[in-house]
């Protein structure tokens, strides 16, 4: 019974791992450095909150496309050869926004660690 116990707590450390690591081939920025991206007319600036959060409050250059529309959205609306800065709350959110991005084979893709959060 006390395997079964250790298998499961491992199982859950790797889980938790596994959503909290970054993951490979997307850059992380702090909100420090995004002000110095926000200047480049060559990215794409993505907001993957909710249209109340972001209606709410927003950077100017940012386009929200919510996190539950980024499939479907991005094949129209996204180019594969520009890079894609992405930015939620706290940066959760554009951490999935980010891996959903690389597995549909974007390639240039940053977060925004902190999100609006870190934003002043």
């Amino acid at each position: 019974m006390d395997y079964i116990n250790y298998v499961i707590l491992a199982l859950f450390i790797i889980f938790i791992g596994y959503r909290i690591l970054p993951t490979k081939g997307v850059r992380n920025i702090s909100t420090v450095e995004l002000k110095n991206e926000l200047r480049d007319k060559d990215k794409l600036f993505i907001d993957v909150r909710t249209p109340g959060e972001y209606k709410g409050n927003h950077i100017r250059e940012f386009k929200n496309i919510p996190l539950n529309l980024l499939t479907q959205k991005a094949e129209k609306e996204l180019s594969k050869d520009k890079e894609v800065i992405v930015i939620c709350q706290s940066g959760m959110r554009s951490g999935q926004a980010s891996k959903l991005l690389k597995k549909l084979g974007y390639t240039k893709v940053t977060n925004v660690k902190g999100g609006m959060n870190a934003w002043s």
